[in-house]
């Protein structure tokens, strides 16, 4: 199974063998284990539970969870999983070793908080006239019609910007330190630095 979880370091640039220099995401990604497994018998799906990191202090319903692993993992997440994974256990370690240069991944991660935007921000709408006396330079404008005497629901309006999920499919690994557990993959990844990313094979 060719799931993993890492954290982002930064973009960098990385040049390849003749010259030519290819914008990249680093991301740092120690051993993961698999925590639990849950199958259609008892859960009512197939999925895997992988934990991250490692926590100093845990409470008592989470040790619970945890008391048949040595470590104690911070972070835990749940992946599809497929009929040909039956091999993994309770356990098992994860690490680099099952992705290669060149193969392409799906990453998911939470990208930049940017807080209350405006619908030219937000949206990318236009701006109203700016001379003459105009008072509606940034204003978004008409939001309705006399039928069906409401907003419905979807309309682009000023609100929260950023901070949700983002999966990016295709996306090509150029670097790989399996010593240092740093994978680097083409193009930049969502989230700031030190946020979490999901890797899975395709």
């Amino acid at each position: 199974m060719k799931t993993l979880i890492a954290r982002k370091i930064g973009m960098t640039q990385l040049a390849d063998e003749q010259g030519r220099v290819t914008p990249a995401t680093l991301l740092f990604s120690d051993s993961c284990v698999v925590t639990q497994i849950k199958d259609q018998q008892k859960d009512g799906y197939r999925a895997v539970q992988i934990g991250y990191g490692h926590r100093q202090k845990i409470n008592k319903p989470l040790a619970g969870h945890l008391k048949h692993l040595k470590m104690q993992p911070a972070i835990l997440r749940e992946f599809t999983l497929l009929e040909s994974d039956d091999q993994l256990k309770v356990g098992t370690i994860i690490d680099l070793d099952q992705f290669a240069v060149g193969e392409k991944v799906r990453l998911s991660a939470t990208s930049k908080g940017k807080g209350f935007a405006g619908t030219v921000k937000r949206h990318n709408f236009h701006r109203g006239p700016v001379t003459h006396g105009s008072q509606n330079v940034r204003k978004p404008g008409s939001i309705g019609s006399m039928y069906p005497q409401k907003i419905i629901k979807g309309k682009r309006m000023a609100g929260r910007m950023g901070h949700r999920k983002v999966t990016l499919k295709n996306r090509e690994i150029i670097y790989l330190d399996k010593s240092n557990h740093i994978i680097g993959i083409r193009g930049p990844v969502p989230g700031p630095r030190k946020s979490l990313v999901c890797i899975e094979g395709q």
